[in-house]
């Protein structure tokens, strides 16, 4: 007999190079997609993903030979997302303006995400930043009469 399980925590590691964003954002399409309503989540979890890891590699004072790891999990109905980097700054929500060409990308992740954090990796290496998102709504259907 087959049952259905939710997938796991995933886990990967990626070089910290601007040509893995697309890559992590398959693995977490792919994460989702073995979901029953991942679809509800996608949009905004790919927008934010790519966010946190442009920052992990725009930012980090880390070498450039370590690589960025990138955690999914379904915790109840709120998709968590964290990506961990060797780096020791921790963000900062700034202002922005309208003619700023950067610094966008954290004033979206506290726009849309639930909630959202920085915190120490074990071991004392690094730090992890992690957001909650919650799902869309259900689109809703429309019974012909």
């Amino acid at each position: 007999m087959l049952t259905s399980r939710r997938p796991r925590t995933f886990a990967a590691r990626l070089d910290s190079r601007t040509e893995s964003t697309p890559l992590a954002r398959h693995l977490l399409r792919a994460y989702l997609s073995a979901l029953p309503t991942g679809d509800r989540y996608t949009d905004i979890a790919e927008l934010l993903l790519g966010e946190l890891f442009a920052n992990a590699i725009q930012h980090s004072d880390a070498p450039t030979d370590r690589l960025i790891e990138i955690r999914f999990a379904l915790t109840g109905n709120l998709l968590r997302l964290e990506v961990h980097d060797a780096g020791s700054g921790r963000p900062s929500l700034r202002p922005t303006t309208p003619d700023d060409e950067h610094g966008r990308g954290l004033f979206l992740i506290n726009e849309l995400a639930e909630r959202w954090g920085c915190c120490p990796r074990a071991g004392g290496i690094g730090k992890f930043v992690w957001v909650l998102i919650a799902p869309s709504p259900a689109p809703i259907s429309v019974l012909a009469v």
